[in-house]
């Protein structure tokens, strides 16, 4: 979805002609217990010509098809014995078996939790991306950055829309 109703809210280039209270308005059309059934929303910015054709800029197709394909095999070995075969799929049981956490994580997403107002929907949301990050790196631990990815992509939890 845009960002407000005429979509350059978050555009650097052109100026947005909403106010805070139609960008609220426009928002608040998608509620809050429906966006938290959504595992990833991010702000995507428009691209310049350049960036659209220059190949160099971008991590080609078949290099990103195989790391998912290494991913959907680590998670397919991972969950063998279980009922399920995706991360998407973790019961919360299931994400404190296969999402085990450091301090420092633990640590950084109470307080993305707090600050933010996350539901207990979004913190499990969270550790699965932050778990499909690591299988993606083809890392057996989730780190720092990977939960500090996966918290980025809840941009629409955040009030920093108006």
């Amino acid at each position: 979805m845009n960002p407000c109703p005429c979509g350059y809210f978050t555009d650097p280039k052109k100026t947005c002609r909403c106010n805070s209270t139609k960008i609220e308005r426009y928002l608040s059309k998608i509620s809050g217990p429906l966006l938290d059934r959504i595992d990833i929303h991010i702000d995507v910015p428009s691209l310049k010509y350049k960036e659209i054709v220059d190949s160099k800029l971008s991590e080609p197709s078949y290099q990103i098809k195989e790391r998912v394909k290494k991913a959907h095999r680590i998670q397919k070995q991972r969950f063998k014995d279980e009922k399920i075969f995706f991360n998407s799929h973790m019961n919360h049981k299931q994400i404190k078996k296969y999402c085990a956490l450091n301090e420092e994580i633990i640590e950084l997403l109470k307080a993305a939790m707090e600050s933010m107002n996350l539901s207990a929907r979004a913190y499990d949301k969270i550790l699965k991306v932050s778990r499909t990050i690591a299988d993606l790196e083809g890392c057996e631990n989730i780190k720092t950055e990977y939960l500090s990815e996966a918290i980025e992509y809840r941009s629409l939890d955040r009030d920093f829309f108006v």
